[in-house]
C-alpha cells in the first residue's frame, strides 16, 4: 500500500511539533549533556526512527487514520505540558513531564496519520520513546545507591576470592596500602542504562518468545553489577601490584568501554543460545501440529 501522503503528513506534523516545542527539546538536549544518567536521551528518537524503518513493511501494511485515539494521545500530551508549566511539580519532575508530553504528542500524530493497527505493529518503537523521559530524582538516587551497594559487596567478594586482605566499611574497601571508595561516580549508572538499552534492543530484534525476551533484558542489572565489580577489582589490583596511577589514569577515567565490551562478550553466547532454542522449538511445534491434524 502506498503511504507516501501519510508519511508526508506525519513528517510535517513532527516538524511543526519540533518547532512549537523547541524549548522542551533544547532542555532535554542540554540536560542529557550534563547528566551521565541521561546521556542516551538524544539518541532515542533516532533509534526509534530506525526501528520503524526496518519494520516498515509490517508496520505500514494497513494504515487508516484513527482520529479518536490520536486526539486522546495529543490531549494527554497537552495536559502533561500544562502541568509541567504550572507550579505543582518539583523542579526535577518538570522536565520529565515535558518529555512525556512530547512523546505523547508524537504518538498521537502516529495514530492520526497511520491508525490503530499500524500503531500496534509499532508498539515497541513507540514505547521505546519512553526512554527519553529522565528518571525522577528519587528513583535515580535509589538506583545509584543500589548499584553502589551491590558493586561494593561484589568487589569485596572478588578480593576475598583472590585472597587479598580486605576490610569493608560502608562504601570503603581497605586493602594493603590502599583504601578505595565506591562513590556515586563509580556506580556505573550510565553504562548500566546503556547495557539495559542494548539488551532491550537485542531482545526485540533477535528473540520472539516473551519470557526469553524478559529473561535477557533482566540480565542487564546483574551483569552491570558484575562489570562494576570486575572494574573496581582490576583497577585496584593494578594499582597495588603495577602502578598506583591506574586509579587516576586513563583506564579509570575512560576505560569503562573496555569492561562494557567484556559484558557484551558474556551476553553474546546467552543470546545465541536463546535464539537456537527458539529455532529448535519451531520444527517441534510444526511436527506436533502435523500429527494433530
Amino acid at each position: 500500500m502506498n503511504n507516501t501522503r501519510s508519511h508526508a503528513v506525519f513528517g510535517l506534523y513532527v516538524a511543526v511539533s519540533v518547532i512549537l516545542l523547541w524549548q522542551v527539546i533544547k532542555d532535554l538536549f542540554l540536560y542529557s549533556l550534563g547528566n551521565e544518567s541521561c546521556s542516551h536521551i538524544v539518541l532515542i528518537p533516532f533509534v526509534t526512527a530506525y526501528l520503524i524503518y526496518i519494520q516498515r513493511d509490517k508496520i505500514f501494511l494497513v494504515t487508516k487514520s484513527s482520529l479518536v485515539s490520536g486526539l486522546l494521545f495529543v490531549l494527554a500530551g497537552l495536559a502533561f505540558y500544562g502541568v509541567a508549566r504550572g507550579n505543582t511539580l518539583g523542579q526535577g519532575q518538570v522536565l520529565s513531564a515535558k518529555a512525556l508530553s512530547l512523546i505523547l504528542i508524537w504518538a498521537g500524530g502516529f495514530f492520526l496519520c497511520y491508525g490503530n493497527q499500524a500503531a500496534r505493529a509499532a508498539a515497541f518503537p513507540l514505547g521505546f520513546l519512553a526512554l527519553m523521559v529522565p528518571l525522577p530524582d528519587s528513583v535515580l538516587a535509589w538506583t545509584i545507591s543500589l548499584l553502589q551497594s551491590a558493586s561494593t559487596e561484589l568487589s569485596y567478594l572478588f578480593f576475598t576470592a583472590l585472597r587479598v586482605p580486605v576490610l569493608r566499611q560502608g562504601f570503603l574497601l581497605s586493602l594493603p596500602g590502599l583504601t578505595i571508595e565506591v562513590a556515586k561516580e563509580c556506580s556505573g549508572i550510565r553504562s548500566s542504562i546503556a547495557l539495559f538499552i542494548v539488551c532491550l534492543l537485542a531482545a526485540h530484534l533477535f528473540l520472539r518468545t516473551a519470557w526469553k525476551k524478559f529473561f535477557f533484558v533482566a540480565l542487564a542489572f546483574p551483569l552491570a553489577i558484575i562489570k562494576n565489580g570486575i572494574r573496581i577489582t582490576t583497577l585496584s589490583m593494578l594499582s597495588i601490584h603495577v602502578d598506583p596511577s591506574f586509579l587516576t589514569g586513563r583506564l579509570h577515567r575512560e576505560g569503562g568501554f573496555v569492561f562494557f565490551l567484556l559484558v557484551l562478550g558474556m551476553l553474546a553466547p546467552i543470546l545465541l543460545r536463546l535464539q537456537q532454542s527458539e529455532c529448535k522449538a519451531k520444527p517441534e511445534l510444526a511436527a506436533l501440529h502435523s500429527v494433530g491434524s
